[in-house]
């Protein structure tokens, strides 16, 4: 039986793009000089998926080491958490902070997962680790040096 994988895909939204210039000038489609998306983040989940949960309202322990040695831990709230579980290595979350989410989507039907994150992209965010995003305002004032 062949192992189930899930493909995310993270887009920055653009928000100077018009889909009237779009749809007038290129068949719908974006253009070199009007964009869908800043940016795009794509990366697999190749351990054996099962499944996709959502968490909304969630909180993520950002931890880790400062550059001096000490630990840190704090908690993120406000967060769209997506929970990828596994059966062959441990869960994995990816996410944003509810404020720069625009919309997601997980399509379940084939034998991959798809999964989508759509950002707003008027407020300053950071990426600390692949896969979460979080408001500068919903940072921990703590880690900013």
């Amino acid at each position: 039986m062949k192992k189930k994988e899930c493909i995310v895909h993270v887009y920055l939204l653009n928000e100077h793009f018009s889909t009237e210039y779009a749809d007038a000038q290129h068949n719908g489609h974006e253009s070199e000089n009007n964009l869908k998306y800043e940016w795009e983040d794509e990366f697999a989940i190749t351990s054996d998926v099962l499944d996709v949960i959502v968490f909304e309202d969630a909180s993520f322990p950002l931890q880790g080491e400062l550059p001096n040695g000490q630990e840190f831990k704090y908690e993120v709230k406000k967060m769209l958490l997506l929970e990828i579980t596994s059966k062959d290595a441990p869960n994995t979350y990816v996410g944003a902070s509810a404020s720069i989410v625009d919309s997601y989507t997980i399509d379940k039907t084939g034998e991959v997962i798809i999964l989508k994150i759509f950002l707003k992209d008027y407020e300053p965010m950071s990426n600390p680790i692949p896969g979460i995003y979080i408001a500068s305002k919903e940072f921990p004032k703590e880690l900013i040096f």
